[in-house]
């Protein structure tokens, strides 16, 4: 897609630029646990800095459905950012009104400001239009960098966007340019390796990588129901065998559209769900009543490995089996390291998402080998979806 960069913006200098971050970071104790949110904000930052725009910051944190909750102020995020840009960060009391207009006011080029939660007004989550104009009123231009509040059709991740010359950050840049890259015109083939618990929660991304996908890989306990649909029995598996319809509609398609589903040939089975329980691989045809499937068999991953081995780019959502608990993280891990080589030897472009996702690559000790990993969650599973999302839509050219 073609949408307005930060470099298509002149003429920075002494310009008031409103930035859309997502600072919406795990706390301890009061203080920023995981920076890794304000960490991909900084090249943004450090280039407005440079380039002596006024930098303001507008960012959610938390839920307060409107209220103004203490425990989900952006103070204590402030303080964290100063360390990580090595500069002064002023805070402002609140995002409109008069707390928010001193704050800017007294702002020379170059220097930084975080304004309280947005989400402290219940106009934010209403995109009401009067509360994005009294935020717009504080920039002279606006940048999203904030891809994963980017499915939300807020007022300051959407509707500022329309009152005000709009931009993507160079995190958002970053993203869309690699999910581009990865499912709006992938170097084929491509596979895509889709897991998790639910069939239902990814139907609209399994629909929708049919029509994209060379290799569909479908795993965790979601594949159990896709077995149902080709009349295996899985024991006391976890399935919905309300959706045996729906998957069965599924696997025709991707027939017809020459998708080839990899659906697990052998499995990993205990009879209990705990750490260190007794296992064994078998057949996926020889699941016995007693027994549940907790992850895929080696000779499936040797299939995906196989598989994935022809193919130029990779798009990966989900964990291929329980991976938390030992002994049924093996496939994941092993599949994951094999991307990751592929990956580092520039053989294949490997873009994963999702919450899960990342603890397991991270698990695989393969995060670092893999192209891009997006930590956006929901926008990145809408993306996956093949939605469009109105953070970015405002962006277009």
């Amino acid at each position: 897609m073609s949408f307005r960069k930060i470099d298509d913006i002149s003429d920075i200098a002494g310009k008031r630029a409103l930035v859309r971050v997502d600072f919406n970071v795990p706390m301890a104790d009061g203080k920023v646990s995981d920076a890794t949110r304000l960490e991909r904000a900084l090249p943004t930052i450090r280039d407005l800095v440079s380039r002596s725009a006024k930098v303001i910051l507008l960012s959610h944190f938390g839920r307060p459905k409107g209220a103004r909750v203490p425990e989900m102020s952006l103070a204590p995020v402030a303080e964290a950012l100063r360390s990580l840009l090595d500069c002064e960060v002023h805070f402002a009391e609140d995002c409109i009104g008069d707390a928010a207009k001193i704050a800017v006011s007294t702002m020379r080029g170059g220097e930084v400001l975080l304004l309280e939660n947005t989400r402290f007004h219940a106009g934010e989550e209403a995109n009401d239009p009067a509360f994005a104009q009294e935020l717009a009123e504080n920039g002279d231009l606006y940048i999203n960098d904030a891809f994963s509040a980017a499915h939300r059709a807020h007022a300051s991740t959407e509707g500022v966007a329309h009152l005000l010359p709009a931009a993507a950050g160079r995190a958002m840049e970053r993203e869309l340019d690699y999910l581009a890259a990865a499912l709006s015109a992938p170097e084929r083939p491509m596979m895509a390796v889709v897991g998790g618990a639910k069939v239902s929660t990814k139907l609209d991304v399994l629909t929708n990588l049919i029509d994209k996908a060379d290799y569909l890989v479908v795993g965790g306990g979601m594949a159990n129901t896709f077995l149902l649909a080709l009349g295996r029995t899985i024991g006391k598996s976890l399935a919905e065998p309300d959706l045996v319809a729906k998957a069965q509609e599924i696997i025709e398609k991707a027939k017809a559209n020459a998708c080839e589903i990899l659906l697990p040939q052998d499995v990993v089975v205990a009879t209990e769900f705990v750490a260190g329980a007794k296992s064994n691989a078998k057949s996926a045809d020889d699941v016995a009543a007693t027994e549940m499937i907790l992850d895929l068999g080696p000779a499936s991953v040797d299939q995906i490995a196989e598989k994935m081995e022809r193919c130029k780019t990779l798009v990966w959502n989900g964990p291929l089996g329980a991976f938390e608990t030992e002994p049924f993280h093996v496939a994941t891990v092993e599949a994951a390291r094999f991307a990751g080589k592929l990956a580092r030897a520039g053989k294949l472009v490997a873009v994963a998402g999702g919450g899960d996702t990342v603890a397991a690559l991270n698990q695989a000790g393969v995060a670092d080998d893999f192209t891009y990993i997006s930590t956006a969650g929901g926008a990145f599973l809408e993306w996956m979806e093949g939605k469009s999302l109105p953070g970015v839509e405002a962006l277009r050219k």
